[in-house]
């Protein structure tokens, strides 16, 4: 494609809601971490070395038995999730690095010996959990 040699209307999307077809016999919960699979189909968050973290489920959705038969909505940003717990329990001192995926509501300090998935980059830790940036 040849440089512009005049105005473009350029489309605009919102860096911050989405959806994305759902992967066959999925339960999404509200609030859950969202994320894709290797074959390009919505799945919540689990102990996987295949999965892309997308954000966070807006609202619950249950996929029927067959892939891409209903979408699922989810967003981007900053979002709070559950701290690991023993070793793999993250503290202050692991903000800015990358957050791993245990479940669907839980996130770890380490990739658990390869075989989880990277969740988001680790932006502050409370009392109540880990804020991960999407």
């Amino acid at each position: 494609m040849a440089a512009l040699t005049k105005d473009r209307d350029t489309a605009e999307r919102r860096n911050r809601d989405f959806s994305i077809p759902a992967a066959a016999s999925k339960t999404f919960y509200a609030g859950a971490l969202m994320c894709v699979s290797a074959t390009g189909y919505g799945t919540p968050g689990a102990t996987a070395t295949t999965l892309k973290a997308l954000g966070r489920v807006k609202r619950q959705v249950v996929s029927p038995a067959v892939d891409g038969q209903v979408t699922v909505e989810y967003e981007r940003g900053l979002f709070r999730f559950a701290n690991s717990t023993s070793t793999d329990l993250i503290t202050r001192a692991d903000i800015g690095s990358p957050a791993y995926i245990v479940d669907d509501q839980t996130v770890a300090k380490t990739n658990g010996s390869n075989t989880r998935s990277a969740a988001g980059i680790i932006r502050d830790v409370d009392d109540l959990g880990v804020w991960v940036e999407f």
